[in-house]
């Protein structure tokens, strides 16, 4: 049997992120394959040593010591992740800022908090091509 199970990364300083966005991604949606980073402390380095390329990586914008800009320029210059799609998290959104997101590259927006009645469907859009802008 082949796994298409998609694999995901999660770059995300705060606890209570993590651990919503992990609930609703394995017990809701039932994935297995997330991984969280708590930093982006040598980011690239451990991206490339995932076990898998993640189809999604979400970027808190706010994280440290690269925050989530810093990190989208280090995904879209390295050819071998070129067609991961990489979504902004974050909770300090204004609907201005979305023309912002979508010219420096993001593929998708999920602002926070991380809703769990809409959150699924999102990130089922986003597996199936969609570019979404969402502000809760």
């Amino acid at each position: 049997m082949i796994d298409t199970q998609p694999a995901f990364l999660y770059v995300e300083d705060d606890i209570f992120s993590q651990q919503v966005l992990a609930m609703i991604l394995t017990r809701i949606m039932g994935y297995s394959k997330l991984t969280q980073f708590e930093d982006s402390k040598d980011f690239m380095e451990r991206l490339k040593a995932l076990p898998e390329k993640p189809n999604i990586i979400f970027l808190d914008i706010q994280v440290q010591p690269l925050n989530g800009y810093e990190m989208l320029k280090l995904i879209r210059s390295d050819a071998d992740f070129q067609d991961c799609k990489v979504v902004a998290v974050t909770a300090n959104i204004m609907p201005s800022d979305v023309s912002h997101l979508q010219q420096v590259g993001f593929d998708s927006l999920i602002g926070k908090p991380l809703v769990h009645k809409v959150f699924p469907e999102l990130v089922r859009k986003i597996l199936a091509g969609e570019q979404i802008w969402y502000i809760p």
